[in-house]
């Protein structure tokens, strides 16, 4: 059976901070992924993984059919619906470029694999900015996006009821998972199914769209929302490698 080959796009971000000393200061400036603990478990899990990072995805996510074939599964994970729609072609030179949420909604219809993360870029995210609410990526995922600031903070901790156990992604990982920091929230919509939840939240939902699958994980892939104990918990890289199989529909 060949590899599965897995794009990660989002996941990245600028820091520029200001220091301020009596009547000094100064400015430093840092870059950052958070992409490594979902990255790390796909490839010792077998995949095949590119990831590219929001600064990147405006100019190389792909733009064409052709280019979206190149992968089995494509998780968005904290990139904003505005990093695929405007091209620096289309923002800084007024020139029309593809809607990159109209072909991956094809993609996925002709048999792709959608998944999309949570995190304050994920879904209708941090003051409603990752604005997926009324996309064509909405309409291929199970579940239906607020159209307001969607993030749930918990940071007492959460933990997640399984709804489905026997599910392909949920077969033969406990039940009893560690603590979560807060989600997304979205109601699941009904031709979706429901595999996790937290009381009336929903955690984790598939769903089927043409020949494809899609996936919605509402809490992260790391911290903050999803914090260590549960990234080296031995569930995780096996929801996540079980995930991309049934995504690729391989289970």
């Amino acid at each position: 059976m060949s590899t599965i080959r897995v794009l990660i796009a989002g996941e990245s971000w600028v820091t520029n901070s200001t220091h301020y000393k009596g009547w000094d200061h100064f400015s430093s400036a840092g870059y950052a992924t958070g992409v490594t603990p979902l990255r790390n478990a796909l490839v010792q899990g077998g995949c095949e993984v590119t990831f590219l990072p929001n600064h990147l995805a405006d100019t190389e996510f792909p733009n064409t059919h052709e280019g979206l074939r190149a992968y089995d599964v494509i998780i968005l994970s904290d990139i904003g619906a505005n990093t695929l729609l405007l091209h620096p072609d289309t923002w800084l030179k007024g020139l029309p470029t593809p809607n990159r949420l109209k072909l991956l909604r094809e993609w996925v219809a002709n048999g792709g694999g959608l998944a999309m993360a949570g995190g304050y870029y994920s879904f209708q995210g941090i003051n409603g900015g990752a604005r997926y609410h009324k996309t064509p990526v909405e309409e291929v995922l199970p579940v239906t996006i607020l159209p307001v600031d969607d993030r749930v903070e918990v940071p007492e901790g959460c933990v997640a009821e399984v709804v489905e156990p026997a599910h392909p992604i949920l077969e033969g990982v406990d039940t009893a998972w560690p603590a979560l920091l807060g989600f997304n929230e979205v109601t699941v919509k009904p031709t979706g199914t429901l595999l996790a939840r937290y009381g009336e939240y929903p955690l984790l939902a598939v769903g089927e769209h043409g020949r494809g699958r899609t996936l919605a994980w509402m809490s992260d892939i790391g911290p903050h929302w999803c914090p260590e104990p549960f990234v080296q918990w031995p569930g995780y890289a096996r929801i996540w490698n079980q995930a991309m199989a049934w995504l690729a529909g391989r289970r």
